[in-house]
């Protein structure tokens, strides 16, 4: 099955509102949340905002037909679908996000360090671990512990070492910015998404320069 006829599927979903106030289809409310969580949006603001970024794109996918709905309408939407309709759309959605397909998307790991509460005392300091959590699968797919005398700049390539993640898009805060660890990503057939900050200072600078360049829309094909 291909994404067009997914959500054209969508379409099957009880719509609970009133015909004569509705301007934009059920269908499409939910393929933009079920397209945005690949995004990594976690609320509806950024869901919208993912929609309105990629508007140009979904129209390949989407009728739109009044253009991008509000997060209001989004919410109230998908707060009136009955949740066991959405289960079995849900699970097609998760089946074919894994299936390598001409127009699946790839799915986003995101590697990210915590400190657990309460492990550290007045002799140890608490333990820091490194987690690589892919949203689409629900799970954890491994951790690596920081060593006291480490930082997470040497243990995110450890773990990537351990890891099989071939077709994923990795994502990493401005802590995992670093050469290595992105030729690390690449040399094991995936790709990332860094973020960038002042401890990159040259890089980040270039990047403020290129995107407030007048002619930066121009260079972008969407």
């Amino acid at each position: 099955m291909e994404i067009k006829e997914l959500f054209a599927k969508l379409e099957r979903i009880n719509d609970p509102r009133q015909a004569w106030k509705v301007k934009h289809r059920i269908g499409d409310i939910v393929a933009i949340v079920l397209l945005s969580s690949l995004a990594d949006a976690n609320d509806w603001e950024e869901i919208q905002m993912f929609a309105v970024m990629n508007e140009y794109i979904l129209g390949d996918y989407l009728e739109l037909p009044n253009g991008i709905p509000s997060h209001d309408t989004i919410q109230r939407v998908m707060g009136m679908i009955n949740p066991k309709e959405l289960q079995g759309f849900v699970l097609e959605w998760n089946t074919l996000v894994k299936v390598n397909e001409k127009e699946t998307l790839r799915k986003i790991l995101n590697l990210d360090g915590k400190t657990i509460r309460g492990s550290g005392n007045i002799h140890n300091k608490a333990l820091h671990v490194i987690s690589a959590w892919s949203k689409e699968d629900g799970i954890s797919l491994g951790q690596q512990t920081v060593k006291e005398k480490e930082n997470e700049i040497v243990a995110i390539p450890k773990l990537l070492d351990e890891l099989r993640i071939n077709g994923y898009t990795v994502t990493i805060d401005a802590m995992g910015c670093q050469k290595e660890i992105a030729k690390k990503i690449r040399s094991k057939h995936a790709d990332y998404v860094l973020a960038v900050k002042g401890n990159q200072g040259t890089l980040h600078k270039e990047l403020i320069e290129y995107f407030c360049d007048e002619e930066f829309p121009q260079r972008i094909k969407i």
